[in-house]
Parts: C-alpha cells; structure tokens; sequence
C-alpha cells in the first residue's frame, strides 16, 4: 500500500499582511483620484471642434462587496447620439459617406489603467 504523507511548516504571515493592507484600503479614495486623472486625461486628448465633448467628461465609482469600477461618462449627445463615440469610432454623413473614427480614449486611459495597477498593487503589498 502506497502511503502520501504531507507536511507543511512556516506560517501566513505575508498573507495576512497583504489581506490587512488591503481592508485598510480607501478604495474609494483611491478611485475618486483616478477619476480626476482619467477625466483630465480625456479632456485633453478630446479632438476640439467646439470643445463641447472635451468639458463634457466626467466619471462614476461603483463599489460593491468584493468590487469596485470607475466608469468615465462623456454627457454630450446630439439627438441621442453621444458625440464621444462618434469621434472614436466613426459615423456616416447624411449624403452616405463615412467619417473614419479617431482613436483618442484608449491611448489617453491607458496609462491611468497602468497607474492604478501599479499603485495599488504597492499599497497593498507594502510592508
């Protein structure tokens, strides 16, 4: 008969240093800072006809049991339609030709996206 035998020796030490450094988060906090820099972000690299999209941005944090998001919102709409959209993505004109969209969101998040990874990722692995 074959026999497993397992062991284990230390403690949870650096477990449960990440798990308090992570409760004693201000996740809120902490996102209502990237909100403003994602906003910024988004303002300043908004294609400026009117700069009625470029002032129009703003944000929203959720957070729940176990999550938390931040959604950037832009309020500018024409008809319905939201005009940030349109420039990052395109649209057709009333006589059937097609204005190409501008790729501006993406590159503007992306270093806030990196930003709050790293950031947060050091508080709560601090020691």
């Amino acid at each position: 008969m074959s026999m497993v035998k397992l062991s284990q020796s230390g403690n949870f030490k650096h477990t449960e240093k990440l798990l308090d450094n992570i409760f004693q988060l201000n996740i809120r906090k902490e996102l209502d800072r990237f909100g403003k820099k994602g906003v910024e972000a988004l303002r300043d690299a908004t294609p400026k006809d009117t700069g009625k999209t470029s002032e129009s941005w703003g944000y929203k944090i959720f957070v729940s049991k176990g999550s938390a998001s931040i959604t950037w919102t832009n309020s500018n709409s024409n008809d319905g339609v939201p005009i940030a959209l349109v420039i990052q993505y395109g649209h057709g004109t009333r006589n059937g030709g097609y204005v190409h969209g501008i790729d501006y969101i993406n590159p503007a998040l992306q270093p806030i996206f990196k930003e709050i990874a790293d950031e947060i990722w050091e508080k709560v692995t601090k020691d």
